[in-house]
């Protein structure tokens, strides 16, 4: 009890220097504590419900900024003034300059400006005649700002009035009217009014108007109109220059595949046509035909940007090319066509890539990936991507039931990219990114340490592209793999025998599986201003289909079809998995996830094949329970299982079912925290011996395992360290009660958010 007094004592002890600041003060200085915002509305001219936004809003704007705190606490101030020191080198002054921070005074406040600061805001978002008085208030040692704001009443708009001049520039602004920012009735905002100009410049350069700019147009807002409301005049500039008026269209296109800062010259004498397009490069390093997908003006149309921006991204997504520039230039001085150059700055054709990577996987190890990858950029002269990886990786788990039994792998992996679709049919998706086509090999090598090895043979060939922003496609037109087992250890086979697990006999089964795949990515998350954001994921994959049809394949009658000798796998596979995020402040997000997959083997297999089976539980699923360690079903491993052998079965089903929600709220400076629920299972599509209650029937509600628990973020932006522990509420068997069950708490260390 006296030691935890002592620490207590303590503690004590640095809080109170901690907040104690004020007395490192010279004479006369006040430390500065804030700025306050009071509003005196007597008309109520801004609504209680938009009171305390236009606060917020209004101290943002102050500065300086006090001292920060954490939990009231100035802990920066206060390492400031106990590490001060005349030195200008040294651990001190490293700390002092480093982690702490130097004293805001009121001295350093200039109330005045930042009263006109605020004033000025107001002004811009319809306060016309509002009035902002800065004062300051003595408290000891310390001063705090006090701002009183009368904001008078705001101004809404009544009409807009767009050009009615002939001019080919004032026909296209009043063409724009329909879309227009401005809504009558809605407040006056400066915001709106600058944004309106981008607008129209930016419909405008998509008919032609090249020289044109957001400078040359003017809105006049006339406040005098009675009942506080204001009349804007959207006019085109009298100075506006006639380059600025014109439409402009193409003449020629030039690449410049192999520019350097260096070249100077323009070499037109040298260029290759290729269609609609001039090629300049010297040293031949590239086919002509290899920009057809990237370059989408032509000569003769009219110069538009969102063509130009495309043609930018698309010369970046070919894959050689690091840096684009470009330049237009006037073919006359009294001509309305310009040529177009695009210099292409290529990176080092090829390139030796070493990484050394640590991680954690879904199943609770932890370790390390060396990855020695050759590169070449253009291996065919036409900006193909051809890759040689060789990996090797070790997993470990420190504690649990696989405590020793580790698994290496090592692999090569050869893989062909080209910077379109090889198809034969004509696809070229009309927008800013380039699709591209795979064909990848491989083999890996998996050793778990005294249980079994798996040889794995892979191939793929298919395609990927981006329909826009948002939305992504992965088609494999066809996917092999072939996974033997090798060196099974007696250890191994006799657990299997012992436990009469047919999990622990289905993972070193043959697995033989080749077939076409789809994949739908949606997702709007990197948009960040929105409250609410959604990512859906969608894939289904297929295996010995219709040459299973064919050859009448039904391993249930006795009837096993074989490829090239080989016993194949046949199933259709579907997954969904769709998450949720809604902002509930600007610092804290409710994050919600639903994943369903299905998979219905038949014919040729009664179940899916080990590596297509879906887990459940672990650091990225249900966090109270240990990965792969839940289900099928109501299946519960007996004791008998991990007394024959020290490690736990990865248990594996054919139909999955998980819901997570988690609260994230911003608790200071990098840290967040995190409050989550998760429940779900797995089950068999049919019944097998050994696994009591693993099939999936229509009480699975019932099966569905639940825990709870709380965690810290430590975002670094580049990665987020996660640790958190999940505690079950509830085993996954029917007529389980709900129960806290802290005992079999699971402590969760992770990279990265659980979704």
């Amino acid at each position: 009890m006296n030691k935890y007094l002592k620490y207590l004592l303590f503690l004590s002890f640095v809080l109170f220097n901690a907040c104690s600041n004020t007395k490192y003060l010279q004479k006369g200085q006040k430390l500065y504590t804030g700025g306050e915002i009071k509003i005196d509305d007597k008309n109520e001219d801004i609504e209680k419900k938009d009171t305390k936004a236009v606060k917020d809003e209004l101290e943002d704007l102050l500065r300086p900024k006090p001292n920060s705190t954490i939990l009231g606490m100035r802990v920066k101030l206060y390492i400031y003034n106990k590490t001060r020191t005349t030195k200008k080198k040294g651990l001190r002054h490293y700390i002092n300059t480093r982690l702490g921070q130097p004293p805001v005074l009121i001295s350093d406040v200039d109330v005045n400006k930042n009263s006109d600061i605020l004033q000025n805001r107001l002004q811009n978002e319809s306060y016309f005649q509002s009035q902002v008085v800065g004062d300051t208030l003595s408290e000891g040692k310390t001063a705090k700002a006090i701002y009183t704001v009368q904001p008078g009443p705001t101004y809404t708009i009544r009409k807009i009035v767009f050009p009615n001049e002939k001019g080919d520039v004032d026909t296209a602004v009043a063409g724009t009217a329909k879309q227009t920012l401005f809504v009558s009735g809605n407040n006056y905002n400066l915001d709106v009014v600058k944004n309106e100009r981008i607008r129209i410049d930016a419909r405008l350069k998509e008919e032609g108007f090249y020289y044109f700019s957001p400078d040359y147009l003017i809105m006049r807002v006339d406040s005098t109109v009675a009942n506080h409301q204001v009349d804007i005049y959207v006019k085109v500039k009298n100075e506006t220059p006639d380059k600025a008026r014109r439409i402009y269209r193409i003449n020629n296109i030039y690449l410049y595949p192999h520019y350097t800062l260096r070249d100077t010259a323009l070499k037109l004498d040298s260029a290759v046509t290729y269609r609609w397009y001039h090629v300049i490069d010297t040293k031949k390093t590239y086919r002509p035909f290899t920009f057809k997908n990237s370059v989408l003006l032509h000569p003769g149309d009219i110069y538009n940007r969102s063509d130009h921006n495309k043609s930018l991204s698309r010369f970046i997504n070919l894959g050689p090319f690091k840096f684009v520039k470009n330049r237009f230039e006037d073919v006359s001085t009294d001509s309305s066509k310009l040529d177009i150059y695009y210099f292409l700055t290529p990176y080092p054709k090829k390139s030796l890539q070493f990484e050394l990577l640590g991680r954690t996987t879904t199943a609770n190890y932890v370790g390390s990936q060396i990855s020695l990858s050759w590169k070449n950029r253009n291996a065919f002269k036409g900006a193909e991507e051809f890759k040689v990886k060789l990996f090797a990786s070790t997993d470990v788990q420190y504690s649990g039931q696989n405590s020793g039994y580790n698994v290496y792998q090592f692999g090569i992996q050869p893989t062909i990219t080209w910077p379109r679709f090889i198809s034969p049919f004509n696809f070229n998706p009309d927008n800013a990114f380039i699709p591209h086509t795979e064909l990848t090999a491989g083999y890996t090598l998996v050793d778990r340490v005294n249980l079994y090895t798996l040889n794995s043979f892979n191939a793929s060939f298919g395609y990927n592209w981006k329909q826009n922003a948002h939305v992504t496609h992965d088609l494999s037109l066809l996917t092999v793999t072939l996974t033997k087992p090798a060196n099974v250890t007696q250890e191994y086979l006799d657990s299997i025998e012992h436990t009469r697990n047919p999990t622990l006999a289905h993972v070193i089964d043959q697995q033989f599986t080749f077939g076409p795949a789809y994949s739908y990515t949606y997702t709007n998350t990197n948009e960040t201003f929105k409250t609410n954001t959604i990512y859906y994921s969608g894939r289904a994959t297929l295996s010995g289909n219709l040459y299973g049809i064919i050859t009448g394949a039904d391993t249930l009658a006795g009837k096993v079809s074989t490829l090239f000798g080989l016993p194949f796998n046949q199933f259709i596979k579907i997954e969904n998995e769709f998450r949720y995020f809604h902002k509930t402040g600007p610092n804290s997000t409710i994050a919600s996830r639903i994943i369903v997959g299905v998979g219905l083997p038949y014919g040729n297999s009664t179940q899916l094949p080990y590596s297509q089976q879906f887990s459940i539980g672990g650091s990225y699923s249900l966090r109270g329970f240990r990965a792969r360690s839940v289900g099928p079903g109501s299946y519960m491993p007996g004791t008998d299982i991990t007394s024959a052998s020290g490690f736990l079965p990865d248990e594996s089903g054919d139909i999955k079912i998980e819901a997570n929600v988690e609260y994230r709220p911003k608790l200071f400076s990098i840290v967040y925290g995190g409050l989550f629920v998760d429940a779900g299972n797995i089950w068999n599509l049919h019944s097998h011996e050994g696994l009591p209650g693993g099939a999936f029937g229509k009480n699975f509600l019932s099966q569905m395992a639940m825990d709870t628990g709380f965690g810290l973020r430590f975002d670094l932006t580049l990665l987020v360290f996660r640790a958190d522990l999940g505690v079950p509420i509830r085993q996954p068997y029917e007529g389980a009660p709900l129960k806290f069950d802290f005992n079999n708490r699971v402590f969760n260390l992770a990279i990265g958010y659980p979704f």
